[in-house]
């Protein structure tokens, strides 16, 4: 083994989590699935409280905003599919931040080039107007049954009374203390004497929890107006800086908070071997490119071959996509994407033609959707580029006993996001303006009022019209191969859907080499030797994003399905578990 420290740690994780938490549950009622314990009991205490998918969706995310801080908050924002039972139908809500006003393409540029992207997060320009409030405001009063001062309760509790530092917090805290150093408010939270807090240390937020009550009383007013958003704007124009650390200021404004809002989307909806798969639309570039994926992959009967030749075609099918992903994929309200080129059948055809069922040949160029496009006028075809994107996000999915569904991935963006915790407030702001491209042309260039492109893909899949399973993954890029391998090793491998979201992952994203992880013992093993016959060479990570899913079984039951080892182990719960 290579990384035996890393090992030993990420180990410690999994049986510290092991204590408290089961990746798997299967039985009747409402179901769970998060990366923290306390997250997966508050969306279990909503159901029981007479609570639907969303109310659970929220109280669970609010926790996570106390758990999990590092990936997730207030401070950022996100992308949530639902499914309602009554309407049938799937909804996209998309709470993405936006670019305050400032904003133009060269604001990442000094003297003509590009910034480096690690030295532009921790900065006030790096932050986006947060959607995270806004975006549970909406999904509460369309879809909801509850108010804010329901579903916030459990994160409240959790915030006041605390929670014993887990090793994945730690592990967190401890990468960022130079980020989390370079700001008071932010080091006075999360460290001790410049260091992270030590495993096993009880850690509150009352800042956070007082924050929280704010909400519960004056609702999504309270954060887009007032003297919350005050402080945000404050935070981000002059930044706290600890001593004399040099910081980049923004330039936000509170009209930028008070004019947010989140959007209603159509999702993206494809086909695959029966199944019919809902995906987010732009600025999420996951829906189509996983949607090209597998229209690719259904020129090739899967089930039907060895499975290192099923793995290499899912790669290959990655990789094209990815190539068109990155070439063309941004927001729509501000560029024109071929969307239904992209979505193409006979596109995917086309593009399947490309793949040597026996070798890879490395990174391929972008192809030309416009042909498949009804308007063929539409004149940027730029060349592909693939930014930074940090891997740091969570994902969390809730069922209810009346069949509504909620897939639902926020961020705020890289660890820690910006480093900045709004003092007095007790939340992390994201830094999510660095995932623009700082230079162009490009689709995805900076621009006022804009999102930037995100691979969030949270995932709801129907058979014959009825939930089938739902899943979804941090990882930044590699959320949408992780998605995409999930589907592929579920459906066509045959595998359950808890061996799906356990297996070793491979992210193929159109570069010389496929990302694997150490963690699960891929580097070195039969099926890393099998694929390496077909020329795959490999990159190593510790581990690739941190999936929840669940599988709608026919015989009523439903399976909750979380990770057994990444990020620590997941919670995975159900209502009634079957005996």
């Amino acid at each position: 083994m290579r990384h035996p420290k890393l090992l030993a740690t990420i180990l410690m994780m999994a049986a510290f989590a092991a204590l408290a938490a089961q990746p798997v549950a299967t039985g009747r009622g409402g179901a769970v699935a998060t990366i923290s314990e306390p997250a997966s009991r508050a969306a279990l205490e909503i159901l029981n409280a007479g609570g639907n998918a969303v109310d659970a969706a929220v109280a669970a995310a609010a926790v996570l905003g106390v758990t999990d801080p590092f990936s997730c908050g207030i401070g950022g924002g996100g992308f949530m599919l639902i499914y309602s039972a009554r309407d049938k139908r799937v909804i996209a809500l998309d709470h993405r931040e936006t670019a305050p006003g400032y904003f133009t393409p060269g604001v990442f540029q000094q003297d003509g080039k590009p910034m480096d992207w690690s030295a532009a997060v921790p900065n006030g320009i790096a932050v986006g107007v947060p959607g995270t409030v806004r975006g549970w405001h909406e999904a509460l009063t369309r879809y909801g049954s509850m108010p804010f001062s329901k579903v916030l309760a459990p994160a409240i509790r959790v915030a006041s009374h605390g929670f014993a530092v887990t090793p994945n917090f730690n592990r967190i805290a401890t990468l960022n203390e130079a980020k989390f150093a370079r700001f008071s408010s932010t080091s006075r939270l999360y460290l001790r004497d410049g260091k992270a807090l030590a495993v096993g240390e009880r850690f509150s937020n009352p800042d956070l929890a007082a924050t929280y009550r704010l909400l519960a009383r004056g609702g999504v007013k309270a954060f887009y107006e007032g003297p919350l958003a005050a402080d945000i704007v404050r935070a981000v124009n002059t930044p706290p800086a600890s001593g004399d650390t040099s910081v980049l200021g923004g330039q936000m404004t509170l009209a930028d908070l008070k004019d947010y809002e989140a959007r209603l989307r159509q999702p993206i909806r494809s086909t695959y071997r029966g199944y019919e798969v809902y995906g987010m639309p732009t600025p999420s570039s996951g829906g189509i490119a996983i949607a090209e994926a597998l229209n690719i992959l259904e020129n090739f009967d899967l089930s039907a071959l060895p499975r290192a030749q099923a793995e290499h075609l899912y790669l290959e099918a990655s990789r094209l996509a990815f190539a068109d992903r990155n070439a063309y994929v941004a927001d729509s309200e501000f560029v024109d994407v071929p969307r239904d080129g992209l979505l193409s059948k006979d596109y995917a055809r086309e593009r399947a033609r490309l793949i040597d069922p026996k070798a890879t040949h490395g990174k391929v160029a972008q192809g030309d959707p416009y042909r498949y496009q009804d308007d063929q006028s539409v004149p940027l075809r730029p060349q592909p580029l693939l930014a930074a994107e940090p891997m740091h996000t969570t994902h969390l999915a809730v069922s209810d006993r009346e069949g509504n569904v909620v897939a639902y991935t926020f961020t705020i963006e890289d660890w820690g996001g910006s480093g900045i915790v709004v003092p007095g407030r007790g939340f992390l702001l994201n830094n999510e303006m660095t995932d623009f491209d700082f230079s162009g042309p490009h689709p995805n260039v900076p621009e006022a009022g804009k999102r930037p492109r995100s691979s969030m893909s949270p995932t709801i899949v129907l058979q014959d019209g009825k939930p089938a399973f739902t899943l979804g993954s941090p990882g930044g890029s590699t959320i949408i191969t992780t998605v995409l391998q999930t589907l592929v090793n579920h459906v066509d491998l045959g595998m359950s859907l808890a061996d799906a979201v356990a297996a070793p992952r491979l992210s193929q994203r159109n570069g010389d080499k496929t990302q694997v992880e150490t963690l699960t013992g891929f580097p070195g093993s039969q099926q890393a030797r099998a694929l390496a016959t077909y020329g795959h060479q490999w990159n190593e990570t510790d581990q690739i994003g941190a999936a929840n899913a669940i599988r709608f079984n026919r015989d009523g039951t439903v399976t909750a399905v979380s990770e057994p080892l990444r990020h620590g182990g997941g919670s995975a719960l159900v209502q009634q578990p079957r005996k």
